[in-house]
């Protein structure tokens, strides 16, 4: 028997390649986008009570009603949208299932799908594996801005999504009031939907405010949003997030899920219900993330890489080596976990070409110990 990959252009991903050398070189991890911080004990406290309450079963398929009713709560009061929960949101095991579950269920062989690069190595191969055509559109190569221009420009009567990200994996960049402004020019008077990945919603730092496709009545319309428990909370290895996408787009979104998945763990769901409601510090993430990538910066402004930017939000910054190597950035990223002992992700592997722009992505959402180990340890290998 011989089965035709769906994929066969596809191998392993370069956050399982480079965690995977990272512990062969017992490397500090700055790759993968996961923090090392301690998850609130009162949320922890919350899986032992569902534990203690036999909450072992299936979860509805839309969700736990106290969790629906937590997501309801605060997409009324954060995001300034009205929503009726049981309606339009629907809690996934994870974000990335959630992207490919909004993929899923509006693509039709021969589709067009937009998308911005560098972007979420999931999108690409997901668009392809359901009958999709992948369109690229790059980002400005010094601040990582949408040429508008250049998204006009690809649009066509095949088109039928473009998927956002901001604030932006993995360049740490944040949309603008005047990039949605954009967006809406460009889909107006068309059938395109939106797939708004906002996983890192309260993570801007500075200046940068997070804009949600949900504050827009004309782009929510026609939008699926994606959005991550794990990223927010510290907890990527729960794999839970929701999507909230307007009614009608919400019950062809489950007809699709309760296929899939069916339901996310009820522990989980449980847990993050009650914490939602009772002892949320979400709005604090904000000012403790922007020190951690401030505490980065200072720590390794004295190695010989330079920084195109501050990161705006997200758990990344972007570190270039241009001036040090001209090595293809993924050989750099090798070299420097097994000889310096850190590692970091290659930008390059955002990019379906495998663009190469000499920049390594450094994970900041990182305990302070770590983040003066890694800086130290490069330190030593640069002699400074």
């Amino acid at each position: 028997m011989k089965l035709k990959s769906k994929l066969p252009h596809i191998g392993t991903t370069i956050f399982t390649e480079m965690s995977a050398l990272a512990n062969e070189h017992k490397a500090t991890k700055l790759a993968q986008g996961f923090p090392d911080v301690e998850v609130d004990p009162k949320l922890q406290q919350y899986i032992i009570e569902a534990m203690n309450k036999g909450l072992h079963q299936y979860a509805p398929m839309a969700g736990l009603p106290l969790l629906l009713e937590a997501l309801e709560r605060k997409i009324n009061t954060r995001n300034n949208r009205s929503v009726v929960a049981k309606e339009e949101v629907t809690v996934t095991p994870g974000a990335t299932y959630g992207i490919y579950t909004a993929l899923a269920t509006i693509i039709e062989t021969g589709d067009e799908v937009i998308i911005l690069e560098p972007a979420y190595d999931s999108y690409s191969p997901n668009i392809t594996s359901l009958g999709g055509i992948v369109r690229k559109v790059s980002l400005q190569d010094k601040d990582f801005s949408v040429d508008w221009n250049a998204v006009k420009a690809v649009i066509n009567d095949k088109t039928k999504a473009i998927i956002i990200n901001t604030p932006h994996n993995p360049t740490g960049s944040v949309w603008q009031a005047s990039d949605f402004e954009a967006l809406k020019d460009c889909v107006r008077d068309t059938n395109i939907y939106i797939i708004s990945d906002e996983v890192y919603e309260y993570l801007s730092f500075d200046e940068s405010k997070h804009i949600s496709v949900l504050e827009d009545d004309e782009l929510y319309e026609r939008a699926f949003i994606v959005f991550s428990f794990g990223k927010v909370l510290q907890a990527t290895g729960w794999k839970i997030g929701y999507n909230v996408a307007p009614k009608k787009l919400t019950a062809e979104f489950r007809k699709m899920h309760q296929y899939l998945a069916f339901s996310v763990n009820s522990l989980g769901q449980y847990a993050i219900g009650h914490y939602l409601m009772n002892d949320s510090t979400l709005d604090t993430l904000n000012d403790s993330f922007s020190k951690k990538r401030d505490l980065f910066l200072e720590l390794f402004a004295p190695l010989p890489f330079t920084v195109p930017f501050k990161s705006q939000g997200s758990y990344f910054q972007l570190l270039s080596f241009e001036g040090l190597s001209q090595s293809f950035d993924k050989d750099y990223a090798i070299l420097l976990t097994k000889e310096a002992g850190v590692a970091s992700i290659p930008v390059s592997s955002f990019y379906e070409e495998k663009k190469d722009q000499k920049l390594l992505r450094f994970c900041f959402a990182k305990n302070e110990d770590t983040l003066i180990t890694a800086a130290n340890k490069l330190k030593q290998y640069f002699k400074v």
